[in-house]
């Protein structure tokens, strides 16, 4: 999707929030669009926090259960808005939701990069998924530091 104006964002984030956002438009994208819209307004922290609170809250409001092998992914959370933090780091934020979004969809929207950093084995198993797990490829910290966005 390419967003034409920062309502456009504004409206996907409020049908995240309301559980309202239908199963079949919460992809890849409209995941880092949120965590765009929550890392744009808030903290890393505090983005973090609701970011993972919406996607428990939206998983049950679509029958995905949580558990240890489906639903939430606490490490792919955490790297995917550490991306998108970094990326903002680098952008003109004066640009508006919409440019950003679209810089970011248009940057890192490949949803194999976790594998750049992280061994399918690490990534997937029980431990990455109920928390937060450091990379065992590469040291993503270094990483998002020369990341080339555009």
């Amino acid at each position: 999707m390419i967003y034409t104006t920062d309502e456009e964002v504004d409206l996907l984030v409020k049908a995240f929030e309301e559980r309202t956002l239908p199963k079949s438009e919460w992809t890849h994208a409209a995941h880092l669009v949120v965590g765009l819209y929550y890392c744009y307004q808030n903290p890393l922290g505090v983005a973090k926090n609701l970011m993972s609170d919406g996607i428990y809250w939206l998983n049950d409001a679509h029958g995905t259960p949580n558990t240890e092998t489906s639903g939430y992914h606490e490490t792919l959370t955490v790297f995917w808005l550490r991306t998108v933090a970094g990326y903002l780091e680098r952008s003109e934020r004066e640009a508006g939701l919409a440019a950003l979004a679209n810089g970011l969809l248009a940057t890192v929207n490949d949803t194999r990069l976790p594998l750049k950093y992280y061994s399918r084995e690490l990534l997937f198993s029980t431990e990455a998924r109920l928390n937060y797990v450091e990379p065992d490829l590469e040291d993503f910290s270094l990483s998002i530091s020369n990341m080339v966005f555009v």
